[in-house]
């Protein structure tokens, strides 16, 4: 997006008609929503205003409300300089047409009454700036400020560990030796405590590296993570809490709990071994590409998985050779560089034709995967191209082309040799406006988008088939949008059914979502108006009014700092919610959870009321947790209402033991029948982790496949009376294609017949067939019925021929199911839920769609009674997942199996891999969801907390609305002011964010992510200097995980004639040219040079950006000595157009880089 707008904005500076201020300094800076051929209707304007010194005062959003009018800014600083406030955006009374206001704060109180529209830092009196405290918004958190404290650690606070290492393999082998305490003054020692008093402590040592970050549980109690390096510095042992306890632990003890890291002579890591998962073990090429990787199940087996790339280092195909020992397989690939080029004739298997070459590893048994790139491979499937003009590999008359970009891809299906293919069209600018997805069956799901100037969507139509036989579905969706691009109505329509409006928005003028009409064919005659309030941080607090439902069918409020039940719920400042209250119209009766939490937020127990009711409840469905130190649940006490009386009784209380994280029986206190079933049987693990039975439940096996995902589960031996199978086809990306439930079901008569069910998933398309007899899946059984397809407000009933709206709460868990039954409003289906998501039972219990089950988190209710998150299954009677997290390397103080860091109120694991809450990363200038990320003190190095949601306002004066429901509205130069949907696909982990698409605007195909470059004249740009780096600043925070070792970022150095060249990537990926292009940059400024993202991570393209870190900053002298030589200055030999960015933090040594020094 940025190569198409930032020339129309500088086109445009000619014709700007705003009445800017011409007495003052300012950048103007106007982008076309819309274009008429000769001119716009829509635009997006900021005006930025500096003072003497150059530094920004006031960032103007001209007529950026949803009124039209001016959006200010004002920033200020104080006598030494430093920005230390951040204040709210103040929507004006009008517009000045760009003009600058003398009170840009006179507004304020109409907006925000008389809270505390500014944030604050304060500062020490020193020249290292580094922050003391760091106070929100709000006048309610005046009080309640973020603490930074630096110190040393004293005499007998950290135990001193370190490695003797061998060489075994090929490998280095660190064995942890104990050198006692750490005498005092010895470590920096850095403290963060935040708005509810949780204390974390990271003690570094002088070459920087974490040595412990420490979560203060109490006055006697810590839970402290060590990290461990080798003689050469590579990070070689994790020590979690539960083992660091221990001190002296037995072999087992660390195989089930400590993370194990191993690298080879290169320094790329080879082996590392998760708590309780077998050894890891990877292989690389010669140009350090992850060539191959195999876990413990597949070494079982002798089997790897392997990549191959093409030319320009792209991934061309995946699958599954057959292979010897690592060192073995090692020795094979260690002097090639497996290039596989495009070939017309490739090579057949598994029922496909790859086109490229086998030249290298040719025994390969299972082909998983197939990506092309640039050019259309010809195949005779391939399906007719859009009717709007599109890109192919022949360049347009404005030469541009599908060079650089992805255009097909193949999935092979695990279980058998059917494929899914996926096609990818883009118009003339290189805007995604098509795909095409031919499905396993033969059938296809085909979209098209009409873009408008912006790339903001105007018209989607979605065609579908199951079958080439079958007669086509057509949806035809239409958006409408305000002036800024704002949602403001969204159409569906299916086949030649009336056209629904499925909502339509309203905004305050802050641009947070105050109105939503659900529902209806007339804009006057909506089915529900769904009201929504935030407090002074953006935190959503009311869906609906529940004290007052006014004829609605649900209402919802959350608390935070101003819980009603105080004696339960405690004030929470950080983020946390101390109390949700809910009414539906099915009872209209009040309920009320209210929480307390442990130190570091997990929670406590959630304590139900029914406050108002004629005889008031109290704790029906309450639930109360202990944890042991890594997270992991050792008590579970759980409430429920008694059938016959009405009343709270006591079902469960459940006592969990463990073999480190892994769960081996649970033994039930109760042994009430409307529990948990009870039992202690001991409960078995493949050597990946994964559970393999849950005899309590009557799960005798769990079949995994090569992802670690189900594809059986047996109950009873699937034997009459109670015995039943659940069956799963998935491809090879993870993505569930099929279930079959065969089941035994008994009549009034007791007699058992044998009942069978199979679900489709075919690109949301959801099919269910019902029958008797036994599954098979190679047989060819009568055609599955299409159920539902999803929509934004709930989805469309084929059978019923009827949209069904869904009411959700914050965590995207459905609520309430309503529709329109020809006469009024009909409520379908209420879900009230456990804090850890098990349904609440014994009131208001409506049958609901037999085919929709999807409830807690939005996600579907297996059969097995587990919850489907795509990655993992999780257990919600249990509060926990049954395999490891793939992710756990992003949360090492965390059980591999805990859920949501035991706080299900504010988290949820999107697939299965981890929780999320919006951070910023500094070095980056990327603004993304942080797996662990609950305040300041759990956000990760080079990461500034923004909370679950909030304003965030960048130094070119842009502000961007933080969602928590992780949606953002952005008034910005990149796209706008617009809320922009479907974003969930491109909610990218901390850790990975380096190299994946974070928040886009246009598309959601769009690979931009949110990000800024500071200014140096600013707060936050002073305080990115090594000294206050080395401290910790708030800047450099508290870093959970020092050095992400997944394989793509392995740590190496090499050297140059008399420079040295760090860098941490998948493969050198410069080339020679460049290396001393940035090298001669980096002499003329004598400072060195970081080339960070994609260029880094080989993942860049022909026209990809160059990012680079300069710590310290760059001034306008040194950058007139490099801007016109660095790579990413544009080219005079083929004109291509590129751009660059400068970042001026820290270089984050946990993602790929590479650091290139002056000679």
């Amino acid at each position: 997006m940025k190569k198409l707008i930032i020339p129309i904005a500088f086109l445009m500076l000619g014709t700007v008609k705003a009445q800017v201020s011409n007495t003052e300094n300012y950048i103007q800076t106007k982008m076309y929503l819309d274009y008429n051929g000769s001119g716009a209707t829509k635009t997006s304007e900021t005006i930025q205003y500096f003072d003497g010194l150059g530094r920004p005062k006031q960032v103007i959003g001209v007529k950026a409300s949803p009124q039209g009018k001016d959006v200010v800014t004002h920033i200020e600083y104080d006598p030494f300089g430093r920005q230390v406030k951040d204040f709210l955006p103040i929507p004006q009374s009008g517009t000045q047409s760009g003009g600058i206001y003398t009170s840009p704060l006179g507004n304020a109180s109409s907006i925000y009454g008389g809270e505390k529209i500014y944030s604050e830092k304060a500062l020490e009196k020193s020249p290292l700036d580094r922050i003391q405290q760091q106070i929100q918004v709000g006048n309610d958190w005046t009080g309640k400020p973020v603490k930074f404290d630096y110190d040393a650690n004293i005499d007998g606070e950290v135990i001193k560990m370190f490695t003797t290492t061998t060489w075994e393999n090929g490998a280095t082998k660190s064995t942890i030796e104990y050198g006692g305490m750490y005498g005092a003054g010895q470590l920096y020692k850095n403290i963060i405590t935040d708005e509810d008093g949780n204390k974390t402590i990271e003690f570094k040592n002088g070459k920087g590296q974490v040595l412990v970050i420490r979560k203060v549980l109490s006055g006697t109690e810590n839970a402290d993570t060590y990290y461990v390096y080798n003689e050469y510095d590579q990070l070689a042992w994790i020590i979690p809490p539960m083992l660091s306890k221990k001190v002296h632990w037995q072999w087992d003890d660390q195989e089930a709990l400590a993370y194990q890291y191993r690298y080879d002579g290169r320094g790329r890591l080879v082996e590392k071994k998760l708590p309780g998962k077998g050894w890891e073990f990877m292989v690389y090429d010669k140009a350090d590409r992850l060539i191959m990787t195999q876990d413990a199940n597949m070494r079982e087996k002798n089997k790897w998985l392997i990549t191959k790339y093409e030319s320009l280092g792209r991934v061309a195909y995946t699958g599954i050779i057959g292979g010897g020992s690592r060192t073995s397989m090692q020795s094979q690939a260690e002097n090639l560089i497996i290039v596989e080029g495009r070939s017309g004739s490739g090579f057949t298997k598994n029922g496909m034709q790859i086109q490229y070459s086998n030249g290298y590893f040719v025994d390969i048994e299972t082909i998983l995967s197939i990506n092309y790139y640039d050019t259309y491979p010809n195949y005779d499937f391939n399906p007719s191209l859009p009717v709007e003009p599109i890109l192919t590999g022949s360049p347009s008359p404005e030469g541009r082309s599908t060079k650089g970009l992805p255009v097909m891809s193949f999935v092979k299906n695990i279980e058998d040799d059917s494929w899914t293919k996926n096609y990818t069209y883009y118009d003339l600018k290189g805007r995604v406006i098509g795909t095409h997805s031919i499905n396993h069956l033969g059938g296809y799901t085909r979209t098209e988008s009409k873009l408008d100037f912006a790339a903001v969507p105007q018209i989607v139509v979605t065609k579908h088939k199951r079958l080439t036989t079958d007669t086509e579905k057509v949806i035809t969706e239409t958006f409408t949008y305000d002036h800024q691009n704002r949602l403001l109505v969204h159409k569906h329509k299916i086949d030649s059914n009336p056209e629904e409006i499925l909502a339509q928005n309203d905004y305050n003028e802050l641009s947070q979502l105050t109105t939503k009409k659900v529902g209806g064919i007339s804009f006057g005659s909506p089915l529900q108006t769904i009201n929504y309030q935030y407090n002074i941080r953006g935190w959503m607090t009311q869906i609906n009014d529940p004290a007052n439902l006014n004829g609605k069918l649900f209402g919802y409020a959350m608390r935070y700092n101003n819980p009603i039940n105080t004696g339960y719920a405690p004030a929470q400042y950080n983020g946390n919610i101390s109390e949700i209250e809910w009414k539906t119209s099915n009872d209209n009766i009040l309920k009320r959870y209210s929480y307390s939490y442990y130190p570091h937020n997990k929670l406590m127990f959630g304590h139900y009321s029914e406050p108002f009711a004629t005889v008031p409840q109290s704790n029906l469905y309450g639930e109360y947790l202990e944890y042991d130190l890594n997270g992991n649940i050792t008590l579970l006490s759980r409430n429920g209402r008694n059938i016959s009386s009405g009343l709270a009784e006591h079902i469960d209380e459940l006592h969990y033991t463990y073999d480190g994280n892994k769960l081996l029986t649970i033994t039930d206190a109760k042994q009430n029948y409307s529990g948990y079933p009870g039992g202690g049987n001991i409960i078995g693990y493949d050597v990946n982790g994964n559970m393999i039975n849950h005899l309590d439940k009557g799960i005798d096996i769990i079949k995994y496949n090569f992802l670690n995902l189900p594809f059986s589960v047996t109950k009873n031996g699937n034997k009459s009376p109670f015995g039943s199978i659940s069956s799963y086809l998935y491809s090879a990306d993870g993505t569930k294609l099929k279930k079959g439930y065969s089941y035994y079901q008994r009549d009034w008569m007791g007699n058992t017949s044998l009942k069978q069910s199979v679900t489709e998933y075919l690109n949301g398309f959801q099919y269910v067939l019902d029958g008797s007899g036994i599954i098979c899946f190679d047989c060819a059984p009568p055609l599955p019925r299409l159920q539902f397809v999803p929509t934004s407000e709930g989805y469309f009933d084929f059978v019923k021929n009827k949209y069904i709206y869904n009411y959700t709460d914050h965590l995207g868990s459905i609520r309430l199911s309503y529709f329109h039954n020809g006469s009024g409003v009909e409520v379908l289906e209420e879900n009230n839920y456990y804090p850890f998501g098990l349904k609440h039972e014994g009131y208001n219990n409506l049958a609901g769609s037999r085919a929709y089950n999807y409830k807690y988190n939005g996600k579907e209710l297996q059969e097995t009674g587990m919850y489907d998150y795509g990655a993992r299954m999780y257990m919600a009677d249990l509060g926990r997942w049954g395999v490891v997290d793939p992710l756990s390397e992003t949360s090492r103080r965390w059980s591999t199996y805990a859920y949501a860091f035991n706080n299900p109120i504010r988290f949820i694991d999107p697939d299965g891999r981890q929780g999320t809450d919006w951070v910023h990363n500094r070095e980056t200038n990327q603004i993304y969801w942080n797996n662990d990320a609950t305040s300041q003190a759990t956000a990760g190095a080079n990461e500034t907390y923004l909370g679950k949601s909030g304003t965030y306002t960048t130094q070119d004066g842009s502000t961007t609305a933080l969602n928590s429901d992780r949606s953002y509205t952005n008034n910005s130069l990149l796209g706008g002011m617009g809320v922009m949907n479907n974003l969930d696909p491109l909610i990218q982990a901390g850790d990975s964010a380096s190299a994946m698409s974070v928040a886009a605007f246009g598309t959601p195909n769009d690979g931009s992510y949110i990000r800024e470059t500071p200014s140096l004249n600013t707060a936050e740009g002073a305080f990115a200097n090594p000294a206050s780096q080395l401290a910790s600043t708030m800047l450099t925070a508290m870093q959970e995980a020092p050095l992400a070792v997944a394989p793509e970022l392995i740590a190496a150095k090499f050297f140059r004639g008399a420079k040295t060249v760090e860098k941490v990537a998948e493969t050198s990926v410069l080339t020679a040219g460049e290396t001393l292009r940035i090298e001669n940059a980096a002499t003329r400024i004598n400072k060195p040079i970081t080339v960070v993202g994609s260029r880094a991570n080989g993942t860049a393209g022909a026209y990809s950006d160059w990012d680079y870190v300069i710590e310290g900053g760059l001034n306008s002298r040194n950058w007139s000595k490099i801007k016109n030589s660095i790579p990413g200055a544009k080219s005079t030999i083929d004109n291509t157009p590129r751009n660059i960015d400068i970042f001026t933090g820290s270089v984050n040594k946990s993602k790929p880089h590479i650091t290139i020094n002056p000679r």
